[in-house]
C-alpha cells in the first residue's frame, strides 16, 4: 500500500470515528450496525485506496460506504422487510447516494449521541462507558480501564445499554433546553473521559492521542454554548481540559519519553490557552466549589507558577482536601497523597498511599504502584520501590509510561544490590 493511503486511513480513523460511528447510528438507528459497518468500510479503504487513490473527502467516502454495508446487513436479517420499512419511515433511505459535506462543516450528530447515550433511563456507569465505546472509539477494555472494573463487566455493560436504547425507543436527539440539567453530569463525565483517554493513551507508542483532546474540547465548547447562561461546571471542565492541553508539547522529550511535571520546560506550554482558560476558572469558581472547579483551580495553580518550585502547593493540597470531600474517589485520593508529599515529605504521603492500597480498590491501577515506588525511592527504600516499579510495570499498557517506569525501575536495582 503506498505509504500516503495507509496514513489516510490511519488519520481518518483516529480523527473520525467519532463523527462517522455518530452519522451511521442516526441514519440506522442500530448502534451495533453502525459499528460494524463502519469498521467493514475502513477495511475496504485499505484496499480499494491502495489502487484508487485517496479520496478527496475521505470521510464521506467511508460514511458512504459504511451506509451500503449497514443496509446489506439489514437485508441480510431476519424479517428484513419489515425492518427495513422501519428503516425506511425513519428516514434512512435505501438509495444511497454520494453525501454532501462541506469540509469546514461541523455536523451536530456527535451531540446527538451524546446526548442520545446519556439519557436517564441508562445508569449513569452505562451513558459514561456507551458514549465513549461509540463517540471516543475506545476499545472495551480502555472503557474498563477507566471505571476500574474487569474488561468482561464493562462488555455485559455495553451490551445492556444498546439494547435499553434500542427496546425503550429512545430518540437521537439534543433534548430541550429544559430536559439539558439532568444529563449535563453524565455528558460532561464522558467528554471529560474522552479527553482523558486522549491526554494518556492507555496503550501504543504514543502517550496523547491529540485527536481525543481536540475532540474533547470541541464537545465542552459545544455543550457550554448550548446552554445559557453556560453552567459554571460546563465551564469549568472547558478551562481545565485546556490548562491540561496547554502543557501537551512539554510532556515528552525529543526521544518522545515522558518528562514528569516539575521537570517540563514551561517555555512549552500553550500560553494562548492558559490565557483563555484562567478567567474561566474564575467564573467556574464564582458558581460554587464543583468537582471541575477545584480540578481546573489546581491545574491553574500549576500554569501560574513560572518555576516549578513557585508551585503553591500547600493550597493545592487544601483544594484536594475539598475536592475528597465534594466527590470521594481513590484516584482523587492518590492525587492528594501525591499533593501531600511535596509539602509534607514523602513520609507522610507513603503512609495516605499505603492506607489507599490496604483497600484494594487501585490494585489494578498502575500510577499506585508507581506513585508508590516513588516515594520509597525518595526515602532511600530501594528493595522495596524496586516491587512496587515491577508490580506498576507488569500493569502499564502504554509503552512512553513503560519505559519511563523501566528507567526508574533500573535506575534503584544497583542499589538494592
Amino acid at each position: 500500500m503506498p505509504p500516503d493511503a495507509n496514513a489516510a486511513v490511519d488519520a481518518v480513523y483516529r480523527s473520525d470515528w467519532g463523527r462517522i460511528v455518530a452519522t451511521l447510528i442516526r441514519l440506522v438507528r442500530d448502534f451495533d450496525v453502525a459499528e460494524e459497518a463502519a469498521q467493514e468500510a475502513f477495511t475496504a479503504a485499505v484496499d480499494q485506496w491502495r489502487v484508487s487513490g485517496v479520496p478527496e473527502i475521505p470521510r464521506a467516502w467511508i460514511i458512504q460506504t459504511a451506509r451500503h454495508k449497514a443496509i446489506d446487513r439489514i437485508r441480510r436479517r431476519a424479517r428484513f422487510g419489515e425492518k427495513l420499512d422501519a428503516y425506511t419511515a425513519a428516514g434512512a433511505s435505501l438509495t444511497v447516494e454520494a453525501p454532501e459535506f462541506d469540509p469546514g462543516d461541523i455536523p451536530d450528530d456527535r451531540l446527538r449521541l451524546i446526548f442520545t447515550c446519556c439519557h436517564p433511563a441508562l445508569a449513569l456507569e452505562a451513558q459514561v462507558a456507551l458514549t465513549l465505546r461509540t463517540l471516543g472509539g475506545l476499545e472495551t477494555d480502555e472503557i474498563a480501564r477507566a471505571f476500574l472494573v474487569p474488561t468482561t463487566t464493562m462488555a455485559q455493560r455495553l451490551v445492556r445499554a444498546k439494547g435499553k436504547i434500542r427496546d425503550a425507543g429512545i430518540p437521537y436527539t439534543v433534548p430541550d433546553t429544559k430536559d439539558m440539567p439532568t444529563r449535563l453530569e453524565a455528558v460532561l463525565t464522558v467528554i471529560y473521559l474522552v479527553f482523558t483517554e486522549g491526554y494518556a493513551a492507555t496503550r501504543g507508542d504514543a502517550l496523547v492521542r491529540t485527536d481525543l483532546c481536540a475532540e474533547a474540547i470541541r464537545l465542552a465548547r459545544l455543550v457550554r454554548a448550548l446552554m445559557a447562561p453556560p453552567p459554571p461546571e460546563a465551564t469549568a471542565l472547558l478551562a481545565l481540559m485546556l490548562l491540561h492541553d496547554s502543557r501537551r508539547d512539554a510532556r515528552l522529550d525529543d526521544a518522545g519519553d515522558l518528562v514528569l511535571l516539575e521537570a517540563q520546560d514551561r517555555r512549552r506550554w500553550n500560553g494562548k490557552q492558559i490565557a483563555e482558560a484562567l478567567p474561566l476558572v474564575e467564573e467556574a469558581l464564582r458558581g460554587g466549589p464543583g468537582p471541575y472547579a477545584l480540578q481546573a483551580a489546581i491545574a491553574a495553580l500549576h500554569c501560574q507558577a513560572l518555576r516549578a518550585e513557585d508551585t503553591d502547593w500547600p493550597q493545592i493540597v487544601r483544594l484536594y482536601e475539598v475536592l475528597e470531600r465534594l466527590q470521594p474517589s481513590p484516584v482523587v485520593s492518590l492525587n492528594r497523597a501525591a499533593a501531600v508529599a511535596m509539602v509534607d515529605g514523602p513520609g507522610p504521603a507513603l503512609a495516605l498511599v499505603d492506607a489507599l492500597a490496604a483497600t484494594g480498590d487501585l490494585d489494578r491501577y498502575h500510577l499506585l504502584h508507581s506513585a508508590r515506588a516513588d516515594l520509597l525511592r525518595r526515602l532511600g527504600r530501594a528493595a522495596e520501590a524496586a516491587q512496587s516499579y515491577e508490580r506498576a510495570l507488569a500493569l502499564v499498557t502504554n509503552e512512553a509510561e513503560r519505559r519511563f517506569l523501566d528507567r526508574r525501575l533500573r535506575e534503584v536495582r544497583p542499589r538494592v544490590a
